[in-house]
Parts: structure tokens; C-alpha cells; sequence
């Protein structure tokens, strides 16, 4: 009989992207994966496109602010719970995974009440709420930062990195640059605003769209329901809801990128050696993670940094010419770093924790 493990996470695609890394090299084991998130979530598509069973269940967001869906989502947590519980009865795994996000929190709480061992992730430098819950009920805690070590319980927490996705290291250049139809000499420069896009970027990328073709061929992942129309036969830009199976190619042509600082994206920026202006999610729609994730990017020379808050037409520029002048000394510090073996440390560990 093979070996089961429950994965769990959502909300967003952050959440769910290092499950699969994990997942594929479960698979090569002969582990028998069931992934558990929220209906109708992002993570459902995702994890569809796997050929992996998933389950969908009630979930409700958890919130340190008022608001009226404080006094309902309870009851879809508590609805969630049984929904888990019913699930994992029947699957009956050795193990939950639980990358994080709020579907997570019923999933972690039935595994505990089934006896069944958890292992949670925490991508960021500080935990989020939903992390922070499941850390009571969790066996083990896994962290991307060394900074995070100090929010977890010692005899509980080990410094792992973020998983990677192997797939990515597979992309070819050629096949980006064709597929993009981008066969001029200038560099590629990808702009990405995760996976729920970033309307103030998108904005302001195109209000300088103009300039930025001068100088670059321009890939601008902008989010479901946000392609302009407009710009659709501008020479040099290319513009798309999402992209999945390409991206590795698209990665491997690009020389820049400009991404949030979402903690599983920038790994995987700095694991490709690429050199990228990071535009973390204000204070104002966020607790201030990505800020610190930028920050610490930032101080360890691998990126370059503007805040939500300073993004003007003019400040994008001038932060897009001093990431091409500093490319090279970016390439360096990135190529100074010496990540974990991730993948190796993860699987070892669920391993253990499963006998």
C-alpha cells in the first residue's frame, strides 16, 4: 500500500506553487498525494492542472480588524473543520503539509484531532495569522528566513529555504523568445503583480510604456481580468492574465524582472540569478511582509527596492535604469549565495515525521 500525504494551502498561488515542488518529488517516491483547499480558490485550478484529487471545504478569512464577516466566518471555519475531518477520516494519510493561507487552518486542526502528524511552512519573515494558529496543533515548523527562527518554538522550527520548483531551471531561452515572438536584440524585462495582478503597477507600467519599449521587449503578467485591449498590437509588449507551463522559458529569456516580494517568488528569482526590482504590497493592503522580505533582499545586494507608496511614472523609471546599471553587481551577490538543499531537507524531515 503506498505511503498518503495530505497538502493544504491557498488563497493565493504563493501558497500553493511550493506544494507542488514538493509533490513532484513525492510522486517520484510513489506517495499517494490528496490536496485539500478552499472552494472556488485559485488553488483549485492550480492543482487540477496536476492531476491531483482535490477537495474543496468551507473556509473563512480570519481578521485583526473589525468587520462584519467577523461574526459568520467563524462558522465557516468550524464548518471547515468537519469538512477536513470527514476527508482525512476517509483518505487516512501519514501526514499534512500546510504551506498556509486560511483554508489551512481547519485542515491543521482535524489532523490533530485525528492524531495525525502536521508540518507547516511559513514562507515569509513574520508569521501570518493563519500560520500562527496552526503552529499549536503543528508537529514541525519550516521556514524560508533565518530571521524567522525566532518566532517558533525552538524544539519545533528548522531553517529550511523555500522549495523550488525544478521545472524552472528547465526553461530555454530560445523557446521563451520564440514563443513571445520577441526576436529583437534588447532585453527582456518581465513585469509580474502575482497572481491576483497589482492594478498600481500595471497602471504605471503602461503610462511609461512608450519609454520602456525603447529599451526593452516587455512581458506583463498582469492578473485575471486585467489585459488592455488597447495595447494589444504594441510592438515589444506582451501582456497576459497568467502564465503557467511557459514560464520557465519566459524566466530563462528574461534579463530583468519586476515583481512583488511575495517570499516563494523572489527564491525563485534568486535561485534563476535574475535581477529584479522588487515593489512589495503596501502597509496599507497588507501586515508588512513583503516589505521585510524586500528589505532583506534588498540589504543582502540580491534586488532593488520601491515602495508602493513612491511608485510614480518617474520613480519607476529611474528605479528600472538603476537595476540595468547595477545588473552585473546583483549577478554577483546572487551568485555568492549559497541556498540550502531545500527539496532534500523537506522530504527527509515529512519522511521522519510520517513513520
Amino acid at each position: 500500500m503506498k505511503n498518503k500525504i495530505v497538502f493544504t494551502g491557498g488563497g493565493s498561488a504563493g501558497h500553493v506553487t511550493p506544494n507542488i515542488a514538493i509533490m513532484n518529488k513525492m510522486k517520484e517516491k510513489g506517495w499517494d498525494i490528496t490536496y485539500i483547499g478552499s472552494r472556488k480558490g485559485i488553488e483549485e485550478d492550480i492543482i487540477n492542472k496536476e492531476n491531483i484529487p482535490f477537495h474543496g471545504i468551507s473556509s473563512g478569512k480570519l481578521r485583526r480588524y473589525f468587520d462584519w464577516k467577523n461574526f459568520s466566518d467563524p462558522l465557516k471555519i468550524m464548518k471547515g473543520v468537519m469538512d477536513a475531518y470527514f476527508i482525512l477520516r476517509k483518505v487516512k494519510p501519514r501526514l499534512v503539509f500546510s504551506k498556509g493561507g486560511f483554508v489551512t487552518v481547519p485542515v491543521v486542526i482535524a489532523a490533530k484531532m485525528l492524531k495525525i502528524p502536521v508540518i507547516i511552512h511559513e514562507s515569509d519573515i513574520t508569521p501570518g495569522l493563519a500560520n500562527k494558529i496552526a503552529t499549536k496543533f503543528a508537529t514541525k515548523v519550516f521556514v524560508t528566513f533565518d530571521e524567522t527562527l525566532k518566532h517558533f518554538p525552538k524544539e519545533r522550527v528548522l531553517f529550511t529555504g523555500s522549495p523550488i520548483r525544478e521545472e524552472l531551471f528547465k526553461g530555454r531561452v530560445s523557446e521563451g523568445k520564440a514563443w513571445l515572438g520577441f526576436h529583437a536584440p534588447k532585453p527582456i524585462l518581465t513585469i509580474m503583480g502575482g497572481s491576483l495582478g497589482a492594478k498600481k503597477i500595471n497602471e504605471t507600467v503602461r503610462a511609461i510604456l512608450p519609454a520602456l519599449t525603447e529599451d526593452f521587449q516587455i512581458v506583463h503578467i498582469c492578473g485575471k481580468g486585467n489585459v488592455d485591449t488597447s495595447l494589444q498590437n504594441v510592438k515589444g509588449y506582451k501582456q497576459f492574465e497568467y502564465i503557467s507551463n511557459e514560464l520557465p522559458d519566459i524566466l530563462a529569456a528574461s534579463q530583468f524582472i519586476i515583481s512583488r516580494a511575495g517570499a516563494n517568488s523572489i527564491f525563485e528569482f534568486l535561485a534563476l540569478r535574475k535581477p529584479m526590482l522588487l515593489i512589495p504590497l503596501s502597509r496599507n493592503a497588507s501586515r508588512g511582509d513583503q516589505i521585510l522580505n524586500a528589505e532583506s533582499f534588498e540589504k543582502q545586494g540580491f534586488a532593488k527596492v520601491l515602495l508602493e507608496e513612491e511608485l510614480t511614472e518617474a520613480t519607476l523609471a529611474s528605479h528600472i535604469e538603476e537595476l540595468k546599471t547595477n545588473k552585473e553587481i546583483l549577478e554577483t551577490n546572487m551568485n555568492k549565495n549559497s541556498a540550502p538543499n531545500t527539496l532534500e531537507i523537506i522530504l527527509a524531515e515529512i519522511i521522519k515525521a510520517a513513520k
